[in-house]
């Protein structure tokens, strides 16, 4: 197993890109280049981060991955706002997703006492 599946922050990670997976296919066509592409690229680059991050010697390069990927949540979260706001996305499926991230987004700080004892076993 690698070090970053054994990070709870890459799992929840995992399961968000899925959802936006999920409910970018209701999007409508036009938007494959835009929205749909937008919002799947950084969610991916959200949980790509955090395994970068978790192949790092140390902590301080974890957090700086870490970095990064609070750079993309922000990214997904301005996109789905615009996605809600122009009826691409239901509310229940809004509510569900900005709930996702932001579970995502706190866990940063136990991610890397996470990362810590990864590294030790």
């Amino acid at each position: 197993m690698r070090p970053h599946e054994n990070l709870n922050l890459w799992k929840k990670a995992i399961e968000f890109v899925v959802e936006i997976y999920r409910v970018t296919e209701e999007f409508p066509r036009d938007e494959k280049f835009g929205l749909t592409s937008q919002l799947r690229r950084a969610s991916v680059s959200i949980v790509a981060n955090v395994a970068e991050g978790a192949a790092r010697r140390s902590a301080k390069e974890f957090r700086q991955f870490l970095s990064h990927s609070q750079g993309s949540a922000s990214e997904v979260d301005t996109e789905l706002v615009i996605s809600h706001r122009l009826a691409y996305l239901k509310n229940s499926d809004y509510e569900r997703l900005s709930e996702q991230l932001d579970h995502i987004v706190r866990n940063d700080n136990s991610a890397v006492a996470e990362f810590n004892e990864v590294k030790v076993s």
